[in-house]
């Protein structure tokens, strides 16, 4: 589900791509989508929706942004594993590069030593979360906040967790605890949608995913998500339109075709889910890796 994630961008499905996936890989893709924000979200950026591993107001967007920060912290990191910003940061970008274990094995060493830092702890939360070590994501993460210190964006990185353990309601009351913190935050919207339509209640998720996509900014990763509601509920004309918002007229048509033949599976529900489970957790709406970073 996390962003998650994406990030990051198991999205609905290019021409070429789809052309090329199995059923199987269909239903498996559309879980994906479903519970990374659809294509939505790299690494880090608004999309990333589960969370978020830092803050930065430059965040790096691009891969040669992230090799350029993993070279910068890299560096001071190897001279001193134990300056905290330096295994922050350096772990941020690592994880926006996909190197899940070495962010991980980074992040591992720097909370032995900073083992009250909740921001560090979030980011290991996710870091657990994107090496499929779920049960270890959710006690951690359940760590890095507190009642008195609240923080949205771990939080929204705990229910993607969540989703991807199959536990959709609990999900749902995390992400709403999420929104009283932040509320209309559209990267918590996305995800509470998700998971909606992962516990098939359609109507409510699309009502969820419009709310963000009109408080998102245009954010396309939002859209997307909506595109792949309103193809579960057979609306595909409707979604087609949706999805040329952000495509060509020939990349909506293979999206809306890929979708259709994913939901005609008998077992399509089940291959959500199943997809859903294995997603990361990106974000996705992964979260920002601005401030927790994992909207993602």
């Amino acid at each position: 589900m996390t962003s998650s994630h994406p990030a990051l961008s198991p999205a609905l499905a290019p021409a070429s791509r789809s052309r090329r996936l199995s059923r199987p890989a269909l239903g498996l893709a559309v879980g994906l989508a479903a519970l990374a924000l659809a294509g939505c979200q790299g690494r880090g950026g608004l999309g990333d929706i589960t969370g978020s591993i830092g803050k930065s107001t430059a965040q790096p967007r691009t891969s040669a942004d992230w090799h350029a920060e993993s070279e910068r912290w890299g560096k001071r990191y190897d001279a001193n594993p134990k300056d905290r910003d330096a295994a922050f940061y350096y772990a941020r970008a690592l994880r926006g590069l996909d190197q899940n274990a070495q962010t991980l094995a980074v992040l591992q060493n720097a909370v032995l030593t900073h083992s009250n830092d909740r921001a560090m702890l979030g980011a290991y939360g996710r870091s657990l979360a994107d090496n499929g070590r779920l049960k270890e994501a959710d006690e951690v993460l359940s760590r890095a906040h507190s009642p008195e210190r609240p923080d949205w964006r771990i939080l929204s990185a705990q229910g993607t967790v969540a989703d991807q353990l199959g536990e959709h309601p609990r999900a749902q009351q995390i992400y709403q605890a999420a929104l009283k913190i932040a509320p209309g935050e559209p990267t918590v919207l996305s995800n509470l949608g998700l998971s909606l339509a992962l516990s098939r209640q359609l109507p409510e998720a699309e009502r969820v995913l419009r709310e963000a996509a009109a408080a998102g900014g245009g954010d396309p990763r939002v859209r997307q998500n909506l595109v792949l509601v309103l193809g579960l509920q057979g609306r595909f004309a409707e979604a087609e339109t949706l999805a040329r918002q952000d495509q060509s007229p020939a990349e909506a048509a293979a999206t809306i075709a890929y979708l259709k033949r994913s939901v005609s599976q008998q077992n399509s529900w089940e291959m959500l889910k199943t997809g859903g489970s294995k997603a990361k957790s990106r974000g996705a709406t992964a979260a920002t890796a601005d401030s927790a970073a994992p909207q993602g």
